[in-house]
């Protein structure tokens, strides 16, 4: 292993321990809350603590090998793709000349040629035996910069980017169906593929806390896994 690859996934590591860490002071919280409103019992309260414990840790699990699962399927085409991979597994498209027109939802012919390489293996890994019924949602997101050349107000910028960014989303989705090799997992897709505009919600900063306007521009294909849910089956039942 390299060492530019050891501090990458040590970093990760250290992103997902902490994300861990807020994840138990959250759940903490929320139980000491019911108890005080509800009179939880304290054995109730220790019984949901072990099983919050346990999802945590079985998220952590889960996340990291599909991590690394994913750098292990696309690590050498992420340069040459102007992609990503975040620590929480999001897969990020974020050269804007490759990716769509300017101001357009039109792909252009090196992000479908992109497309046709990444998707069908993304599917692969999402869809194989250890992930099949874990994701919940594959996210497909339009990002953008907070900028509109000619817009007047803050109010058309938002609502411009914002039916820009939910078109190009929808446009990565449509191009991906048509693809031969969707067709294999199509029923499974449908349950789990959405294609989300989001504007400038979610802008990519630099180092100086400021918007990167270049690097928001962008696509991301985001899996979303199940612990969420089980999360808040808990919660149902600290509130009964």
């Amino acid at each position: 292993m390299t060492l530019k690859k050891m501090e990458e996934e040590n970093n990760w590591h250290s992103g997902i321990a902490d994300l861990m860490t807020g994840l138990m002071i959250v759940f903490l919280l929320i139980a000491v809350s019911y108890m005080l409103v509800i009179h939880t019992s304290a054995d109730q309260v220790i019984r949901q603590g072990l099983a919050v414990r346990e999802i945590t840790a079985t998220y952590s699990k889960l996340q990291m090998g599909l991590y690394n699962d994913l750098m292990d399927e696309f690590r050498e085409d992420l340069p040459q793709w102007g992609a990503t991979i975040e620590e929480d597994s999001t897969i990020r498209f974020h050269e804007p000349d490759i990716l769509f027109e300017p101001g357009s939802s039109t792909i252009r012919e090196n992000f479908k040629r992109i497309l046709r390489d990444f998707f069908p293996r993304y599917v692969a890994v999402l869809s194989s035996k250890k992930y099949f019924n874990e994701i919940d949602e594959i996210r497909i997101e339009g990002h953008t910069s907070s900028t509109w050349q000619g817009a007047q107000t803050p109010e058309d910028v938002y609502l411009k980017n914002s039916a820009l960014s939910q078109q190009r989303a929808h446009s990565v989705l449509t191009y991906c169906y048509s693809l031969d090799s969707s067709a294999k997992r199509r029923d499974w897709l449908h349950r789990v593929i959405r294609a989300n505009g989001l504007s400038y919600g979610h802008p990519v900063l630099d180092q100086s806390g400021r918007e990167d306007r270049t690097l928001s521009r962008r696509v991301d294909f985001r899996a979303v896994t199940k612990s969420e849910e089980k999360i808040l089956k808990i919660v149902e039942e600290l509130n009964r």
